[in-house]
């Protein structure tokens, strides 16, 4: 039986946990959770996202590009937040 399901099912419940968060955040044009956690969130994905994808292996590639991504685009609007209007 082939296992990639599982980790396929992984990936986007993991990556798609970003999306409320993400669209909270555009929406209010802030960002509230703390900025070192997205900081260390967002290198951690992306050093892991080029380590899985110099290992070949795309489940985990896309997995912590996705994640990095989410956590960057919060890190942005945490360090530099959208005027009220």
């Amino acid at each position: 039986m082939d296992s990639r399901w599982i980790g396929y099912l992984g990936l986007i419940s993991f990556s798609f946990a970003w999306i409320p968060q993400s669209w909270q955040t555009v929406r209010a044009g802030r960002c509230d959770v703390n900025t070192s956690f997205l900081a260390l969130a967002g290198l951690g994905s992306l050093s892991l996202a080029a380590y899985a994808f110099c290992q070949r292996d795309p489940i985990f590639s896309v997995l912590n590009a996705m994640t990095g991504a989410g956590a960057l685009l919060n890190l942005y609007f945490g360090l530099f937040p959208r005027e009220a209007k």
